[in-house]
């Protein structure tokens, strides 16, 4: 996958394709203004917060983590994915936290053992985004039942990972060009999560067949989409067998085939694969987009959790 020196990184080809196309997206604007997210930290990180339009506080809302690709900023995602638009309309908070900056001074999240703490900083995201989460319930009225994460590439395996953990409090997850862990014994949830995996068979980067994140770094494998979807299919409680989900429309403006859309039989929460036939590790994004993954997350509640607000004590990290 990628030629990679820890002590001198070479730029990975995703993070200069991601910049350019939020760079030139139609109607983009800059984080924090009109309409826009508002950035904050939280101890030494930070993030930004979209607070949806009209929101009152009389009623709990639904919250999303939305997570960027390695080298990437959350400001990158927030116009990469197009979120806040549908966050106003539709009544939900979403919140863009940014990684860590390694010693090549690029964002990064630790996911899994592939990806992609590349210089073993340590760094818990798992913990961050739990705090971060903390955070917004403390300060805001949110739905417990409906607590998401989605991602992009890096983004993606730490939203495969959130879902993983025992208590996940996370409902559903949708990921971009991700993958969860090589070694499946390490995913150990313990209540159901649904989970949507959207890959481009043309994704060289995180090959649908699996392979090295950083070449020549048996430490750095991911498994391919098919494992992916076996061990979410496993723990699901799936059967072997699939059908047709619904066509999210068209989600890729590169290609004209229609999205190929597999969802598992007898789950006990969804397992979904969208395949985007000659898709790319960052496909060009459409209005659908944010439309067909929104519908995913709110059809998939947290099974047995009470739908209201969740008040937590901060003060560790205020």
């Amino acid at each position: 996958m990628f030629a990679f020196d820890r002590s001198m990184p070479r730029a990975l080809a995703f993070v200069v394709s991601v910049a350019s196309l939020v760079a030139c997206a139609d109607g983009a604007g800059e984080p924090g203004s009109s309409g826009y997210a508002t950035p904050a930290s939280l101890g030494e990180r930070t993030y930004a917060l979209k607070v949806p339009a009209g929101y009152d506080g009389s009623r709990a809302l639904p919250l999303v983590v939305a997570i960027a690709g390695y080298g990437s900023r959350g400001s990158d995602l927030e116009r990469y994915f197009g979120l806040d638009a549908v966050a106003d309309e539709r009544g939900f908070f979403v919140v863009y936290p940014d990684g860590m900056v390694d010693p090549s001074g690029r964002p990064f999240f630790s996911a899994t053992d592939a990806c992609c703490d590349f210089f073993d900083t340590g760094v818990d995201d798992v913990a961050f985004v739990g705090a971060l989460v903390d955070r917004i319930e403390h300060d805001y009225s949110i739905d417990a039942a409906r607590v998401y994460a989605v991602g992009h590439s890096n983004g993606g395996f730490l939203s495969h990972r959130l879902a993983c953990e025992p208590a996940s409090r996370f409902a559903a997850i949708v990921s971009l060009e991700g993958a969860t862990w090589k070694d499946p014994s390490r995913c150990r949830p313990t209540s159901p999560v649904a989970v949507l995996e959207v890959h481009g068979t043309q994704d060289t980067v995180i090959d649908p067949a699996g392979g090295d994140v950083v070449d020549g770094y048996e430490d750095r494998v991911y498994p391919s989409l098919a494992q992916t979807m076996g061990t979410w299919a496993t723990l699901e409680g799936c059967s072997a067998t699939t059908h047709p989900g619904l066509d999210p429309g068209d989600i890729d403006g590169e290609t004209s085939q229609p999205t190929t859309v597999r969802a598992w039989n007898g789950c006990r929460a969804d397992v979904s694969l969208w395949m985007i036939p000659g898709g790319t590790h960052v496909p060009r994004l459409t209005a659908a987009w944010p439309e067909a993954i929104l519908d995913f997350l709110l059809a998939h509640p947290k099974a047995g959790e009470a739908v209201c607000a969740r008040t937590r004590s901060d003060e560790v990290w205020r």
